[in-house]
């Protein structure tokens, strides 16, 4: 009755790029602008781009779509950042690698995970006799759905990347 004029924000998962002058410092502006919001940064990918006088950055973080609108606005101040946009996932392509190392009992369990990976488009990178490392690239979903399949044979070693994306199509958002 006494909200009817609030608005309730959910929070979801949020991959961000931006366009940054390369030169030393960058990275601790940027974090230190989301440790000072208290913004938890869930994945970080920084790379060259087409230009060597400038960055991409890929951040993914939750936060609802407020917390968004504030944030880009918080960037978009930063000195040498010169671009920001969301990349929304219907828009994007958005991918993740993981090296997982995983214990195999024998012979059979290392059939079984090879079905897996056959199945999800990963790849055997190293093969022990008690364990096997496993490449997988694609999005961060396919990513955790692989985990849980192969989490009860057990996971000893785990590394992800963290998101990288573009836009789909002509978008050009390197284009200064």
């Amino acid at each position: 009755m006494y909200d009817d004029n609030i608005t309730h924000y959910r929070k979801h998962q949020h991959t961000i790029t931006l366009i940054v002058s390369n030169e030393p410092g960058m990275l601790a502006r940027v974090a230190g602008l989301f440790m000072r919001r208290n913004f938890n940064i869930e994945a970080l990918t920084v790379a060259q781009s087409t230009k060597p006088e400038i960055s991409r950055m890929t951040i993914s973080f939750k936060g609802d779509d407020k917390v968004y609108e504030q944030l880009a606005k918080q960037l978009n101040k930063v000195v040498n950042i010169v671009k920001v946009s969301d990349l929304p996932p219907d828009i994007s392509i958005i991918r993740e690698l993981a090296l997982i190392k995983i214990h195999t009992k024998g012979p059979e369990e290392q059939k079984q995970l090879m079905a897996y990976c056959q199945a999800h488009e990963a790849k055997v990178a190293h093969v022990n006799r008690d364990d096997m490392t496993v490449e997988i690239v694609g999005s961060p979903h396919k990513i955790d759905s692989f985990l849980e399949l192969v989490k009860p044979m057990g996971i000893k070693e785990l590394a992800r990347t963290g998101a990288t994306g573009l836009f789909r199509g002509n978008t050009g958002f390197e284009k200064l």
